[in-house]
């Protein structure tokens, strides 16, 4: 059984879900790819491990570094499990490309991997945020893509063209 709950961002709604031990899925609502990895059945509930997901939410959002990470699990290809570790060690408030992603695969399996097949692992993140996808940039350091939508009217608060705003806003949110 998994259970969901819902968080109100400063930048839209989220939906958590948990297999009762784990989060397993912290997505925007409406999202790309939203609730790939949640089953059909669940239920509306709050439990410990979905609060303590709100509590990294609250901090986060606040513009501070939490210090600690809820229990996660994620299941997926071993290609898109590796991509998705990288993104966990991706230091607060830094953005690394997909290339670079791809070069770090590549030395470490000895398989060429293109950044397209990164960005298709990247954008299928079942934990959006904490597993910071919105870390990775384009080789010109360009938000090339969100599956937390660009369609958003997140960008309009900060003023500007599009394209700028868009870089503003991936920058306010890694503080």
């Amino acid at each position: 059984m998994y259970y969901i709950d819902k968080y109100f961002s400063p930048i839209g709604a989220i939906t958590v879900a948990s297999d009762g031990q784990a989060l397993m899925g912290l997505w925007f609502d409406g999202q790309k790819h939203f609730g790939d990895t949640l089953k059909k059945e669940y239920q509306e509930r709050s439990l410990p491990v979905l609060e303590q997901t709100k509590v990294w939410l609250d901090i986060y959002f606040s513009g501070k570094e939490p210090n600690f990470i809820p229990p996660m699990e994620m299941n997926a290809s071993p290609f898109r499990m590796k991509v998705w570790e990288i993104l966990k060690s991706i230091p607060f408030g830094k953005t690394v490309t997909y290339g670079e992603i791809a070069k770090q695969i590549a030395e470490e399996t000895g398989k060429n991997v293109s950044p397209q097949a990164v960005g298709g692992a990247v954008g299928h993140n079942p934990i959006s945020i904490i597993v910071p996808c919105h870390r990775v940039v384009g080789a010109n350091g360009d938000l090339t893509g969100y599956a937390g939508g660009m369609d958003k009217n997140v960008f309009a608060p900060i003023g500007g063209d599009v394209a700028n705003r868009k870089k503003r806003f991936v920058l306010s949110i890694l503080i």
